[in-house]
C-alpha cells in the first residue's frame, strides 16, 4: 500500500518528535502493509514552514536510517501546504514540494472555513499544470455544513483525500458518516493516514479499507489504492462523475 499523507519526518512539525519516533512509525506502517510513505510536513501552517529543500534533505536522511534498520518502507517527499494567496509564487521560488516527482499538490484548508479565493487559486494552479488535492475535507466545518462547496471544486478539477481515521470513526460518528457520503458521491479520490505518531494519530489504513470493502466492494478499494499509485507515478487518476450530497442525508444513518 501507499500512504499519500503522513507526518513521519522527525522534529519539523507536529508529527514525529525525533528519529526514534519516525522509525517507530515506519515499523507500524510496515505492519499494515504500507511500503511507500509520502512525507508531508506542514508548510505555512501556524509556526511551520518546511520549504522543499528541507523536506528533500530530511527525506533522504530518514531513508538512510530505515535502510540501516532493515525496515522495508520507502519515504518519498511531499508537503501539506496550507492554502494561501501566494502559493504559486512559492512554487515559482521552488519552495512548494508536490508529491514525489508529480504535479499533484496537497492543499489544506483552515478547519472552520474555505477561503473565498480557493476556487480562483485552484483554477490558476491548474493553468500552471498543478493539480490540487484537498486534504481531509470531511473535517472542515464549512464543507460539512455546505457540501456543495466541495462538489463544485471537484467538478472543476480538484481532487480530495480523506483520512483513514475518519472512516474508522476516530473523529466521531458524524465525521465518519460524512466521509462515507463523500466516498459514495465520488467526491473523494484517495484515502491516506495523516498519521502523526503511533498512539493518538496512527495509520488506520488497513481498517479503513476493510470498511470501504464491506460497504462498497473490492472495486472501490482497488480504485482508491490505484489512484494513490497513479499520483506517485505522475499519472492521471480515476475519477467517477461527482454527485451532490443531499442536505437531508447529513442527518441520516448508514
Amino acid at each position: 500500500m501507499i500512504d499519500l499523507h503522513c507526518h513521519i519526518l522527525p522534529g519539523i512539525d507536529d508529527g514525529a518528535r525525533d528519529l526514534s519516533e519516525s522509525i517507530e512509525m515506519a515499523r507500524k506502517a510496515a505492519s499494515q502493509g504500507i511500503r511507500t510513505i509520502v512525507a508531508t510536513p506542514h508548510h505555512l501552517n501556524n509556526q511551520y514552514e518546511n520549504p522543499k529543500q528541507i523536506i528533500l534533505e530530511k527525506t533522504a536522511e530518514l531513508n538512510r536510517q530505515l535502510q540501516q534498520e532493515n525496515i522495508d518502507v520507502k519515504i518519498v517527499p511531499g508537503q501539506e501546504v496550507r492554502i494561501h494567496g501566494e502559493l504559486l509564487k512559492g512554487y515559482a521560488k521552488d519552495e512548494i514540494q508536490p508529491i514525489h516527482n508529480s504535479n499533484y499538490v496537497l492543499v489544506e484548508f483552515p478547519s472552520n472555513h474555505v477561503p473565498r479565493y480557493a476556487n480562483q487559486l485552484f483554477y490558476d494552479m491548474q493553468l500552471e499544470g498543478l493539480i490540487p488535492i484537498i486534504v481531509h475535507p470531511e473535517r472542515n466545518q464549512q464543507i460539512n455544513e455546505q457540501p456543495d462547496i466541495l462538489y463544485r471544486m471537484v467538478e472543476k478539477g480538484a481532487l480530495t483525500q480523506v483520512t483513514a481515521a475518519s472512516i474508522s470513526g476516530d473523529f466521531g460518528k458524524k465525521i465518519k458518516r460524512f466521509t462515507l457520503q463523500l466516498v459514495e458521491a465520488n467526491l473523494t479520490h484517495f484515502i491516506a493516514s495523516d498519521a502523526h505518531n503511533v498512539k493518538s494519530r496512527t495509520f488506520k489504513l488497513r481498517e479503513a479499507f476493510d470498511i470501504i470493502q464491506k460497504n462498497y466492494g473490492n472495486e472501490m478499494v482497488y480504485l482508491l489504492q490505484e489512484n494513490a499509485a497513479n499520483v506517485l507515478n505522475g499519472y492521471h487518476v480515476y475519477k467517477e462523475v461527482p454527485e451532490k450530497i443531499k442536505k437531508k442525508k447529513l442527518f441520516g444513518i448508514f
